[in-house]
């Protein structure tokens, strides 16, 4: 009840904040998220055009996203989705556009492209949470069925709860070939010390609607194995840049696994691949197509 009192008082100060704009030409109401339902509804009250970058899936979540995502669809003059998945879920279909994320050149100018050395290091690579869904448990299990190779698994949260977590599901001795890291700030080190990167979402339980770490991991030259369903399925192409395979399915990743480490034409066609893939998500090409949207907006209202 605290939380949505809390959130009830931030949406009216920020209706009534907004119409500090209502004189203001030329001014666009543009919302990064489902939450700031009051600044939405301040900018239709005061004749502002609304555009809202739907990030998450609110109907894989609780009511609650489901009535915001409702009044998004009210709302917004335009809703710019991150996959054609996400925007399937929604009713309205006018003023609905598919724009997918990208990864700024900062992270990328990071990166080294490197197939040969990727493939000879054998090494597979997993950026997870300690949720259940993210398929960290499963990570754990893979790596055990195979031993010859190198794991590394980056957790995103901090090593206390890694430790107790590791306790808590018998994982206390896992074996030497795996590294588990918590918390990084700076991840492209392991995308370059790596040759395979996995996203073991369990698809019953969440559905990516894009696909940050494949991207990533594309960006480097990387094969990647994903859930069959979702944002991030668009992305991967079975034997072109990676595969699809649920997280229930572990033999069949296992196999892929062995298939991909074993075979080097193989693993350089994924490679090639991963690469000219990932060049479709890049930043120019992003804020080209929400500018455009913004100005074709823009002209609708003169």
């Amino acid at each position: 009840m605290l939380t949505m009192l809390s959130y009830s008082f931030v949406q009216l100060y920020t209706f009534f904040l907004s119409f500090r704009w209502l004189f203001c030409k030329d001014t666009v109401f543009y919302i990064n998220t489902l939450l700031p339902v009051g600044p939405a509804l301040a900018g239709r009250v005061i004749g502002k055009r609304v555009v809202y970058h739907y990030h998450e899936n609110a109907f894989a979540k609780g009511a609650f996203y489901k009535i915001l995502a409702v009044m998004m669809q009210k709302l917004a003059h335009e809703i710019i989705c991150v996959s054609r998945y996400q925007a399937s879920f929604l009713k309205r279909t006018h003023g609905v556009a598919v724009v997918p994320n990208a990864l700024p050149k900062e992270f990328t100018d990071r990166l080294i492209y490197a197939p040969d050395a990727a493939f000879a290091r054998k090494t597979v690579l997993m950026l997870s949470s300690l949720k259940d869904y993210k398929g960290t448990r499963e990570f754990i299990q893979l790596s055990q069925r195979l031993s010859e190779y190198k794991f590394v698994l980056v957790i995103n949260d901090t090593q206390e709860n890694i430790d107790k977590w590791l306790a808590d599901n018998d994982f206390s001795n896992v074996g030497g070939h795996l590294t588990i890291w918590s918390r990084q700030e700076n991840v492209a080190p392991f995308y370059n010390s790596a040759s395979l990167v996995l996203n073991l979402s369990d698809r019953h339980k969440f559905i990516e609607t894009f696909g940050l770490t494949p991207l990533e991991a594309m960006s480097a030259g990387l094969p990647v194995i994903v859930p069959t369903v979702g944002g991030i399925a668009e992305m991967v192409e079975d034997d072109v840049n990676g595969y699809k395979i649920d997280v229930q399915n572990l033999n069949a990743i296992e196999g892929r696994i062995r298939q991909i480490f074993e075979d080097e034409e193989l693993y350089s066609k994924l490679s090639d691949n991963a690469i000219l893939y990932s060049a479709r998500y890049n930043p120019e090409d992003t804020l080209d197509k929400i500018i455009y949207i913004l100005s074709e907006m823009d002209k609708a209202d003169k």
